[in-house]
């Protein structure tokens, strides 16, 4: 490495710690760690039939209640009204991994009524809700969990599609508790077996369903069941396996002819699909983040049409969708040297004309991915809008001026008490190969003389940046407390995972000399973070490098463990094993499995870590967690019923609020005076003390 020396001792990548006062420092943050649990997030916007109103769904963390609280508003587009709160939206429906899954509305075509998929005591219906706020109510009141829906006939008929009954699944976790469970390729081996993570608001047996480790409720590959519900006279009926309900949905198009394809959305008027399509034809060796738009012929015949203008040309186009017409459609653009910041076009299919509607500082869209769309009427979108240092908002856009207006800003405080606590900066840099990187950079505005210490976390920092991929380390409370962060955006992961990894250690240190030649930071105080690859990013820094003071992962790397746990799954495991890492059994591929796996490199990772693993996953990882706590290097906290993403709020609180305890602790030597923490810094005391710190670095300051 050309800045840092690979083998100097951990205590010489520790030395120079400068404390912030000896004892008695306070800090009176305005962005404690539990306001980044609590931002209200946005539901895709949904606009009404004639344009005048749009819906959308408020979500918020309760830790309290340990749960999530969630409503549905109905609101002018012309901003004339606040938001008016027409129902309950109940706990999000998550996916496996722990995200939750956007919420979308259905307008009525009288555009009275809006419907929605809701989680409310225990089951999940479809309900419908009054736009004038009046009421709302269960429709679908099945035994079964509602799964898709759709309105029909004019919206006199709602289709539903549902799996096996509640009843149903809870007989067979019982049956099999009381029989013995089989483990199989479908059995998630080194989590727990009966009813251990929430599936559909309640502890669930899950079994993996779909690619990779993707996993749903046992039962959950009972053949979809359709049904049709009256609603003029609430006369309900089975339907044939042939209904129309149950023709190729989004996301079904044939890709055999096409390249990889991305996403979709078809045009309910023409029978048309705008398909946004990958230019490596989903070639590992070859990986982009960019992509083409084209039109498929519908029902009308009309030929393909490809968009062939700049804006389309070249970019990283991630959503696309139908202007009411037929004639247009409107289409995102993610720029990653921008630092993910989004654009709107829309393209006159007949034409070719291509015009920009908007261009934003960070995500414009209908969420929190950068594939979620806008509401969309003839006239103007509904968007929610974030940036890294400003959270979710919605606001109205004019299509033909891009005019933007705040409709709902129910983050208003929040985004007030950020501007007044830290800056935020797009970082741009180029590692010692001539690659670009972009990154966000937190700074506290108060205090705080001198280089500061820094904190990474690396995958991508799109929208609000709360704390990074998985929502785990409070960067704005780090920056306000005097540790500035640092969120880097990853390139598109080529197949060779040294590459990868070395490109990204390549990155990190690029961007610490960077900042410490601007004398903007401390280079020996430097922590790291990440989630699933950025965490093994953060641990393969800690291996390769002395960079790092001290680390913080949620999520396991590859280790002979991982492979025994999980090779029952056959061929579909071990199939993304070699395609991921390269990695046949440890037998077949022994060099490249001491290469990669932190099991074979335990004695080079000399910086301590803090290891706050969900239950499902932290058993992987084991081989190398263990012998770095026997060697007082690292600290393990496991968080019960969580999968591969923290969702419960008392959970993440106290995940983040743990990080900001470690960084500030090792990188600024301040302890929290909080009575509840006194054995946890007694712990990371002894560890400070066996991997070598200096003497002068014994005296800890406290804050409140």
């Amino acid at each position: 490495m050309n800045a840092v020396k690979k083998g100097r001792a951990f205590a010489m990548a520790m030395a120079g710690v400068v404390l912030a006062a000896v004892v008695g420092v306070s800090h009176a943050g305005k962005i404690p760690p539990r306001r980044l649990v609590e931002v209200v997030d946005l539901s895709t916007p949904d606009i009404s039939p004639d344009g005048r109103l749009v819906a959308y769904r408020a979500e918020r963390a309760s830790v309290e209640r340990n749960t999530y609280g969630s409503v549905w508003y109905v609101q002018e587009m012309d901003g004339s009204a606040p938001p008016r709160r027409v129902g309950d939206g109940g706990v999000p429906i998550r996916d496996s991994a722990g995200g939750s899954f956007p919420a979308t509305a259905v307008w009525s075509p009288d555009g009275r009524f809006i419907y929605y998929r809701a989680l409310l005591d225990g089951r999940v219906d479809v309900w419908r809700a009054a736009v004038d706020g009046s009421g709302s109510e269960a429709v679908t009141f099945d035994p079964a969990d509602v799964r898709e829906f759709s309105l029909a006939d004019d919206g006199r008929t709602l289709k539903y599609s549902t799996g096996a009954t509640r009843d149903e699944v809870m007989r067979a976790e019982r049956s099999e508790y009381d029989r013995g469970i089989h483990i199989d390729e479908t059995v998630p081996v080194g989590a727990g077996l009966f009813r251990s993570s929430f599936v559909g608001g309640r502890p669930a047996t899950q079994r993996y369903i779909g690619i990779w480790f993707a996993r749903g409720p046992l039962l959950g590959s009972v053949p979809e069941r359709w049904r049709e519900i009256d609603l003029e006279t609430g006369a309900r009926r089975e339907l044939p396996q042939d209904d129309p309900a149950q023709e190729r949905k989004p996301g079904s198009v044939d890709s055999a002819a096409l390249p990889v394809i991305m996403f979709e959305a078809r045009d309910p008027e023409s029978g048309r699909t705008a398909v946004i399509t990958r230019t490596d034809g989903g070639d590992r060796t070859k990986r982009s983040n960019l992509s083409e738009l084209a039109i498929l012929p519908g029902e009308d015949g009309q030929d393909p049409v490809k968009c062939g203008a700049e804006p389309c040309t070249g970019k990283a186009v991630t959503s696309v969708q139908w202007r009411p017409g037929g004639q247009e459609v409107l289409f995102t653009v993610t720029d990653r040297a921008a630092g993910e910041s989004q654009a709107i076009f829309r393209w006159n299919i007949a034409t070719g004309e291509v015009r920009p509607v908007v261009a934003a500082r960070g995500f414009i869209n209908g969420g929190r991915e950068r594939s979620s769309v806008c509401g969309i009427s003839v006239s103007a979108l509904a968007c929610v809008a974030a940036e890294a240092d400003s959270p979710p908002r919605l606001e109205r856009v004019d299509i033909a001026t891009g005019q933007r207006r705040v409709l709902f800003e129910p983050n208003a405080a929040l985004a007030r008490d950020l501007e007044a606590a830290i800056s935020s900066r797009l970082l741009k840099w180029k590692d010692k190969d001539g690659k670009e990187f972009t990154g966000q950079l937190f700074t506290g505005r108060a205090g705080h003389e001198g280089k500061r210490p820094l904190f990474i976390n690396y995958y991508h920092c799109t929208g609000f940046l709360r704390g990074g991929v998985g929502d785990e380390w409070p960067l704005a409370s780090l920056a306000e407390a005097g540790i500035s962060t640092l969120c880097i955006n990853a390139p598109p992961l080529v197949a060779d995972p040294v590459v990868r990894f070395d490109g990204a250690l390549d990155a990190v240190e690029a961007a610490i000399e960077l900042l410490a030649a601007e004398d903007a930071v401390d280079p020996k105080r430097v922590g790291m973070g990440g989630l699933s690859f950025g965490s093994e990013v953060a641990l393969w820094t800690a291996m390769r490098s002395d960079l790092l003071s001290a680390v913080s992962v949620t999520s396991p790397s590859v280790t002979p463990l991982y492979y025994l746990m999980n090779s029952a799954k056959g061929d579909m495991f071990t199939s993304g094993l070699r395609a991921i890492w390269g990695l046949g059994t440890p037998e077949e591929t022994p060099a490249q499995w001491k290469r990669l796996s932190p099991t074979y490199n335990v004695d080079t990772i000399r910086a301590p870590v803090l290891f706050q693993m969900p239950e499902e996953e932290y058993m992987y990882a084991l081989d190398y967690i263990m012998p770095l706590m026997r060697g007082q290097r690292a600290d393990l906290y496991v968080f019960p019923n969580e999968p591969h993403r923290k969702f419960q709020p008392r959970h993440m609180v106290a995940a983040y609020g743990r990080n900001f305890d470690w960084f500030r602790f090792w990188l600024q030597g301040v302890e929290d005076d909080d009575p509840e923490k006194v054995v946890q810094y007694a712990r990371w005391r002894e560890m400070r003390s066996a991997v070598g710190a200096p003497e002068s670095q014994q005296a800890v300051a406290r804050h409140d």
